[in-house]
């Protein structure tokens, strides 16, 4: 007969649990964070510093919340509520981020089943109860220096593990040359400025004043510049033809931060 776990305690001979330990304690108790970050660093998939600069945000006039249109940006793009019955105006997730890191990768959506755009830069809320002003600004959602490709199940750890978001940002930080500027990231910045914890860092990430390169680097190629110049030729034309509710200003405010020329 096998024995009940300890923290999965019963009282009074019910089959309730009385106590529970928070879940991060719990796989920290069987899994070392070593263990995870090995597992982080021979799986991801991030773009070439060579594709970042080619094109740093691919899709300045998207970003997470931001409302869809259709017909070119002339009309509203409604979903119908399946419980009040009600149409809404249906919001960006995250379709254009996975979009960017997807073509700026070499790859088609249907090559990369169970992997999960992961944004590397944004507000920390493990209980998702904040507000993400970084990737609701449109200089960062679609921005390559972002975002990592990752095994779907590896992306929660990335959610709510702090340790393993902090040595992705100095990975990212390192290896790109940028670092995400928004204001709300000040006390992350002196968080990852002052980490001393390079134990489990992985060997092959950079730190600072190394040259390392990460596993798993898409090195740029003849179709990954093609798809950066067929996007970037379709923001200049967005910008004189497309519609009424296309966010003109927004989107060119976003290609000036990041200096490109329109």
């Amino acid at each position: 007969m096998l024995e009940e776990p300890p923290s999965m305690n019963t009282a009074g001979g019910g089959s309730a649990f009385t106590t529970l330990p928070d879940g991060l304690a719990a796989l920290r108790a069987e899994l070392e964070l070593g263990e995870v970050m090995r597992l982080i660093e021979r799986t991801a998939r991030w773009i070439d510093p060579v594709t970042f600069r080619l094109l740093p945000i691919w899709y300045p006039e998207h970003a997470r919340r931001a409302y869809f249109y259709k017909e070119n940006w002339s009309k509203p793009q409604m979903n119908k509520n399946r419980q009040s019955g009600h149409s809404e105006h249906k919001r960006e997730g995250n379709v254009y981020a996975n979009k960017s890191l997807t073509h700026a990768l070499g790859f088609r959506s249907d090559d990369r089943p169970n992997w999960s755009c992961c944004h590397i830069w944004g507000v920390d809320d493990a209980l998702y109860q904040e507000s993400n002003a970084v990737v609701q600004d449109r200089r960062f959602y679609s921005c390559v220096a972002n975002m990592v490709l990752l095994p779907t199940p590896l992306k929660a750890f990335t959610d709510t593990m702090p340790e393993v978001k902090a040595m992705l940002r100095i990975c990212a930080r390192n290896f790109y040359g940028w670092h995400c500027d928004h204001s709300s990231l000040t006390h992350s910045i002196a968080s990852i400025n002052a980490w001393a914890d390079w134990g489990a860092y992985p060997a092959s990430w950079p730190r600072d004043g190394s040259s390392s390169t990460p596993l798993g680097v898409a090195p740029i190629s003849d179709r990954i510049r093609q798809s950066a110049d067929r996007r970037l030729e379709r923001i200049r034309s967005d910008l004189k033809t497309a519609g009424e509710y296309y966010p003109r200003d927004e989107v060119c405010d976003a290609l000036h931060y990041w200096k490109i020329a329109i």
